[in-house]
């Protein structure tokens, strides 16, 4: 899944296709959010983890990953 993290002070967003499912994104936005946690900590597809202040936090979108086409066929 594709996630989009504004950060305060940042001209430019994080982006990140993740494994995890929706479910635990949000869960770990919340958490961030709520003050559970510190940090806003999610994992890429290649194993990387992104950690973002949870204070610095602007806005997070969640949407769904984009099949990529190959090919010269019709879309």
């Amino acid at each position: 899944m594709e996630v989009k993290i504004g950060v305060q002070y940042a001209p430019r967003e994080i982006v990140l296709e993740s494994g995890q499912s929706a479910e635990e994104v949000e869960r770990a936005v919340a958490d961030a959010l709520s003050g559970k946690a510190t940090l806003l900590s999610l994992e890429d597809e290649k194993g990387r983890r992104v950690l973002v202040p949870s204070d610095k936090i602007a806005y997070v979108e969640l949407g769904e990953t984009a099949v990529r086409r190959v090919g010269f066929g019709t879309l």
